[in-house]
């Protein structure tokens, strides 16, 4: 067996160049592959843009002062706005995230933490992510029959049935952030002799928090803008919400309702509803990407 000379270099015309040339093969792939990408990104944003301009045209023309603070209009009456359905959405939003973010954060801290690779954090962590693709309206019906057969239709019904949807979302994705912190720096907590609970609430939290936040502002936005789990559980009202435990007005039911009446007004109020709405689901979506850009 020759033996292979190592001290040898290769010949000049045997290195691999780095410069890049136009028309090489693997530079046409690459601008082919490229363009390809390119093309089917503006493919695909074609009706997401569609949809925004639409609502800039036709929303925006009726979007003013009296249409985000008075009520709702009675047919063939003139004005009238939606405040009472921006309130209501605002609301029910909040009790959601006040009752899925406590349980979804704890949930997180035991499948990431306590007992990552235990039988029921398997179980959990399968059954968190089925129910991410759980059909909206099912939310509402399960809530209608454990909440509003007994105490009827109500802001909390809302928000419970909304709360059922934020809560995969709340867990997932703070588990996943839990999972990001540095081994390295739970360590040296352990060393200097913190106990679990020191080390979570003093270093695996905060460090983790920015991406916690980010699902938390992804879990608001989509359960902002649901409207099927909202006819089960809140139903509608033409007032302004006096308290928790009556029908409440959502956006969504109202854009619902309005959409369907032959009266203009109720259309145009519709277009102008649609606009705010899709204005609140942008404000949470860049603060979740604002937020999100803090790395641990």
């Amino acid at each position: 067996m020759s033996d292979i000379d190592l001290t040898s270099r290769p010949q000049e015309s045997q290195r691999l160049s780095l410069e890049r040339r136009p028309f090489e093969l693997r530079a046409l792939t690459s601008g082919l592959l490229t363009g390809m990408t390119w093309g089917i990104a503006i493919l695909g944003s074609i009706p997401l843009f569609s949809v925004i301009i639409m609502l800039v045209a036709e929303g925006g023309a009726r979007l003013d002062i009296e249409a985000l603070t008075a009520l709702p209009p009675a047919g063939f009456e003139m004005g009238g706005g939606f405040a009472n359905a921006i309130i209501g959405t605002l609301v029910m939003v909040a009790i959601a995230a006040a009752i899925s973010i406590p349980i979804g954060l704890l949930a997180a801290i035991y499948l990431a933490i306590l007992d990552p690779h235990s039988p029921l954090a398997g179980t959990s962590r399968f059954v968190a992510k089925t129910l991410t693709g759980f059909p909206s309206i099912l939310a509402g019906v399960f809530t209608y029959a454990v909440l509003v057969i007994n105490f009827g239709y109500s802001a909390v019904a809302g928000g419970v049935a909304l709360a059922v949807l934020m809560l995969p979302t709340v867990v997932l994705a703070a588990e996943e952030s839990m999972k990001q912190v540095p081994q390295k720096m739970t360590d040296a907590a352990y060393g200097m002799g913190c106990t679990r609970s020191q080390v979570i609430w003093k270093v695996v939290l905060p460090t983790g928090l920015p991406g916690i936040l980010t699902g938390i502002m992804l879990a608001v936005a989509g359960a902002a803008g649901e409207s099927a789990p909202l006819l089960f559980t809140a139903l509608f009202s033409n007032y302004f919400m006096s308290e928790l435990m009556e029908p409440t007005a959502s956006l969504s039911i109202l854009i619902y309702n309005f959409s369907a009446m032959p009266f203009d007004n109720q259309i145009e109020l519709a277009w102008a509803a649609s606009l705010v709405l899709v204005l609140i689901v942008l404000v949470f979506n860049i603060l979740a990407r604002l937020i999100g850009q803090s790395k641990v």
